[in-house]
């Protein structure tokens, strides 16, 4: 028997392998149509698989122009397409969520100033104040400092954090009060000032008194190693944040670093909250994690364009002026834009009446910020305590 190559169909790259050295058949391609396998394996020169490494993680080429623009200002676009089958031509929704959300949140470390901080064992100055004047003259340079800090995270990436700030208030609040009643008491008994306040974490589980490694441990239902370790990371957490009022930087690193990872796992939670709410719409999980992949890089996008227009305005309007101003517009239209964008994706992907998608939007993005709340604050701890 004869053997025929096809010398039309045959691509160059396989012009010294027409058959496949698996199952021996004719090779039409970069892969064997029969079992699958490449042509291409391990055994050639080591430039080439690096160049085929790159290639695969950063081969955006020209799908990167068509996908990005859509992406922006055409809210649910590039998800029709993709359900229509029209796929080829756009970055893939993994490969887009993934490179806007690690490229955003670095930009965010570059971009964001580290804040004022003043949290946990910052109270010290508070708790070792001998009068009630000097309790609330400290109180409010701490509480002065937090809303800064607030204030400084407010439209950025690290936006995430003020949650935390805002328990930092609440700790800084009940310290002060506590040490006016302690101080106050001595004075009404004529004794000296009180000792300076333990300078723990003021955590009061199930209601109960101050916790403290020592005094007042953690003692739940878990067996006693259990408790040892909750109380050991406890204590840990308490360290770090004194750690933290020393390098604010580090406060913000922890934030930011938190929310590529929380955001990760959210995305697939999302996309189960849009299947309960599309119930009846008889789509496939995988067509929800689509579009909650495609929200997700959407956002990432809108946020990166917010970054950059500030740390624009920072460089070339720092002041006030005619380009502060139309800078300042252009962000808070971009903020906007991200409610709005949204609604409209909802609308067009489920195609259902106005008052239905409202309803559905409304509760979605009230149960996913909560959710999306307490990831992001859990995050932090874990990360606080593996500082």
């Amino acid at each position: 028997m004869t053997k025929t190559i096809n010398t039309t169909t045959e691509p160059a790259s396989n012009a010294d392998q027409d058959n496949c050295g698996n199952c021996g058949v004719a090779l039409l391609g970069p892969h064997c149509h029969a079992c699958g396998q490449p042509v291409k394996g391990l055994v050639r020169h080591f430039s080439s698989i690096v160049g085929d490494a790159l290639d695969t993680v950063f081969d955006f080429d020209t799908r990167i122009v068509r996908t990005i623009g859509p992406l922006f200002a055409k809210p649910g676009y590039i998800t029709r397409e993709y359900f229509a089958g029209r796929r080829v031509r756009y970055v893939s929704p993994v490969r887009l969520f993934f490179f806007l959300c690690i490229l955003v949140f670095f930009v965010a470390q570059v971009t964001t100033d580290d804040p004022t901080l003043d949290l946990g064992n910052g109270n010290n100055a508070i708790a070792s104040a001998t009068t009630v004047g000097d309790v609330e003259r400290k109180r409010d340079a701490q509480l002065a400092n937090l809303a800064k800090s607030k204030q400084e995270m407010a439209g950025t990436a690290a936006a995430v954090g003020i949650p935390g700030i805002e328990a930092g208030e609440q700790s800084v609040r009940e310290t002060a009060a506590a040490r006016i009643k302690q101080v106050q008491e001595a004075k009404a008994k004529g004794l000296p000032p009180p000792e300076p306040m333990e300078d723990d974490l003021d955590l009061r589980f199930g209601g109960g008194e101050r916790w403290h490694v020592e005094k007042n441990p953690i003692d739940t239902w878990l067996p006693a190693f259990a408790d040892q370790w909750l109380n050991e990371q406890v204590e840990r957490g308490d360290h770090n944040i004194g750690r933290l009022n020393q390098d604010p930087a580090a406060f913000k690193n922890a934030v930011l670093s938190a929310v590529p990872t929380t955001l990760f796992v959210l995305v697939p939670i999302f996309a189960l909250m849009l299947k309960l709410a599309y119930v009846f719409k008889r789509r496939l999980y995988m067509e929800h994690l689509i579009v909650a992949l495609h929200s997700h890089a959407f956002l990432c996008l809108d946020l990166l364009l917010v970054l950059l227009v500030r740390a624009l305005a920072q460089w070339l309007a720092p002041g006030e002026g005619a380009l502060a101003t139309l800078l300042s517009w252009i962000e808070g239209l971009l903020l906007a834009w991200m409610p709005i964008y949204l609604l409209v994706m909802q609308k067009r992907v489920y195609a259902q009446g106005w008052p239905v998608t409202l309803l559905k939007y409304c509760v979605l993005g009230t149960c996913y910020t909560i959710l999306l709340s307490f990831a992001i604050i859990s995050s932090m701890a874990i990360g606080l305590v593996a500082m």
